[in-house]
């Protein structure tokens, strides 16, 4: 059994006001054998999308190899537009060394809500997949249930909306701020290559395809991305 551990700790800021979430990367990550074009920081993955949409969104001109400026460039983005990262799935087990999500077996959650109380200024979730078994949504919604709190739907478009109110700390209750805040979640279609057939059944795709036939997959996701990114 393969003990499958994050690789990276949170990345979050004093003046992060958004938070990507997803689960945790491919294993090679946490046992150091990258491959040429992966960049050793979150969603790093050459086979992952994620920075190749915020790159194209913001004509950043990112590196996509092994280089510390690779990681540089990714976390001055990150600090200049108030995004952290803190995924959700501290480790896991696996029988078969692979990324995929529904081969976590004794599954380790962060605690997320910790980490919403701990930065204020945090009001929106990533989620960089939805509701499906063992995506970050999916834990978010089983970690919550220990604090009693539910997601509301806001908007059951894709990408779909929710929201909920956050409990606030003891320790924060007697500062100027002592009420709960709402927190919004969106669930992107997943940058990873796997979401490419599912994105191929969805209407709305399929409309914007049938008016211009070389609408691709990725041009859906910096579409959809291009609004909270």
């Amino acid at each position: 059994m393969f003990k499958h551990q994050h690789p990276y700790e949170p990345f979050i800021h004093e003046t992060t006001t958004k938070l990507i979430v997803g689960t945790l990367p491919p294993p090679r990550f946490s046992t150091g054998d990258l491959l040429e074009k992966d960049v050793n920081f979150c969603y790093g993955s050459c086979y992952n999308s994620l920075w190749l949409f915020i790159d194209n969104i913001h004509n950043l001109n990112l590196r996509y190899d092994n280089s510390e400026e690779a990681i540089e460039q990714r976390k001055q983005f990150l600090i200049n537009h108030n995004i952290g990262v803190c995924d959700i799935v501290e480790s896991c087990e696996r029988e078969k060394i692979d990324a995929s999500d529904l081969g976590m077996q004794n599954i380790k959650l962060r605690n997320l809500i910790g980490y919403l109380q701990e930065f204020p200024n945090v009001d929106t979730l990533l989620f960089t997949g939805g509701n499906s078994k063992n995506g970050p949504e999916y834990f978010f919604r089983k970690h919550i249930k220990d604090y009693g709190i539910m997601l509301k739907l806001v908007s059951d478009e894709i990408p779909r909306i929710h929201q909920f109110k956050l409990p606030v700390m003891a320790s924060q209750a007697k500062q100027s701020h002592p009420y709960e805040r709402t927190i919004k979640t969106v669930s992107l279609t997943s940058s990873s290559g796997s979401a490419n057939r599912a994105i191929g059944s969805m209407p709305l795709f399929k409309q914007l395809k049938q008016n211009n036939p070389k609408f691709t997959a990725f041009d859906f996701r910096v579409m959809q991305y291009r609004e909270f990114f």
